[in-house]
């Protein structure tokens, strides 16, 4: 057997995906440009959304989201404390205050039942994660979002290919937030993108993405000269048509790599359905398979994560609750118990190897080490 165990990921980029990019760097634009519009196009089509902005990463998307829906100073903002570190710091990005909410136990995903107890006056949105590759329960969140006023913005950094209750991502939400990290199912190394229905959200994220310019570069320089104003504060957050190259012939193979993830889950399903040791999570809906997780006893976390690094498995955790990370513990003074489903599976957590090229005998062999791991006792 190879040594891919020791690597949590592999990509799946491919020849042609490598040619795209050596065509850009031929041709005259490097930043954000003609490649870029085409990427931007092409997962319009993919998602059913109407706008997509490409930007450098879901914590753009994220705080440029925000932004748009008028987030700042003295607001708040509900999310989930159990997701990335890049979630709440785009909340915090705007001035604006984050306001966690535990999870569902089942899932991990934020428990919207929980979401009218933690509304004041200041809030203005809320942040739902759609954690592993499974979305949370958007028709809830939208009901009580309208009976509140406020915005909804959607990270989607785990879940592109995904639906539940015959909704997919963005079409609930303001915005639908993703990311194209060098782990993602669509990936570019590093880069994010915002996709909405809603014209105003898009075009302020396109003059946000670029220092607040009123004119990105292919505009000023097609044609004659065309001068540019200032018309906001703005960041340096675009896509460049460099990674937009490695985008855009990988949208295409979106489903049938989420076929190929969905049989290697279906043969870890089997491995530990039987193992009382082994908890999984429940996924609502259609997920988009972007994390295999699984929940073991928090006593004995550590060790099987150490004996599956030792028997060659890449392993990870996605995530430990955010509200006990050293910074929110001493900028938010939350105590572990204040969330206790999300502490619950934070310490819990083992994210096992989950990518295309995966092989039968390879997800066979990480499924034995890991019921060996969980059955071993020191």
């Amino acid at each position: 057997l190879r040594d891919v165990y020791k690597r949590q990921h592999r990509h799946s980029l491919q020849e042609q995906d490598i040619e795209n990019v050596c065509k850009v760097l031929r041709s005259q634009f490097l930043t954000t440009g003609p490649g870029t519009a085409t990427f931007e196009k092409r997962f319009c089509e993919y998602t059913g959304l109407k706008h997509t902005i490409g930007l450098n990463s879901c914590t753009a998307a994220l705080h440029l989201a925000l932004l748009a829906l008028g987030v700042g100073p003295g607001d708040e903002v509900v999310t989930t404390p159990m997701t990335f570190i890049a979630s709440v710091t785009a909340i915090l990005h705007t001035g604006a205050t984050p306001v966690f909410v535990d999870v569902e136990p089942q899932t991990g995903r934020l428990d919207v039942s929980r979401i009218s107890q933690a509304l004041t006056p200041a809030t203005k949105a809320v942040l739902p994660v759609h954690l592993y590759g499974a979305m949370a329960d958007m028709r809830a969140l939208r009901a009580v979002a309208d009976a509140h006023t406020l915005g909804i913005v959607e990270d989607c950094a785990h879940c592109i290919e995904a639906q539940r209750d015959g909704v997919r991502p963005g079409q609930l939400g303001d915005a639908a937030c993703y990311s194209f990290y060098a782990t993602k199912n669509l990936t570019c190394g590093e880069g994010g993108a915002l996709s909405c229905n809603d014209p105003a959200v898009a075009n302020a994220v396109t003059v946000l993405r670029l220092h607040g310019m009123s004119k990105d570069a292919i505009s000023r320089y097609s044609g004659k000269y065309k001068h540019w104003d200032m018309i906001a504060e703005g960041w340096k957050y675009n896509l460049n048509d460099i990674h937009s190259a490695l985008l855009v012939d990988q949208i295409e193979r979106l489903d049938a790599q989420l076929a190929r993830r969905n049989e290697i889950c279906a043969q870890y399903d089997a491995a530990f359905s039987g193992c009382p040791d082994i908890e999984l999570p429940a996924v609502p809906g259609t997920s988009a398979r972007h994390l295999y997780t699984i929940w073991v006893d928090p006593a004995r976390r550590d060790d099987i994560l150490h004996s599956l690094h030792d028997k060659g498995v890449g392993v990870a955790v996605n995530y430990r609750a955010i509200h006990t990370l050293q910074f929110f513990r001493e900028t938010m003074g939350h105590a572990p118990e204040d969330f206790p489903n999300a502490l619950r599976i934070g310490q819990r957590t083992v994210t096992l190897p989950l990518y295309p090229g995966l092989r039968d005998e390879e997800a066979a062999y990480v499924s034995r080490c890991v019921l060996e791991a969980v059955g071993e006792r020191g």
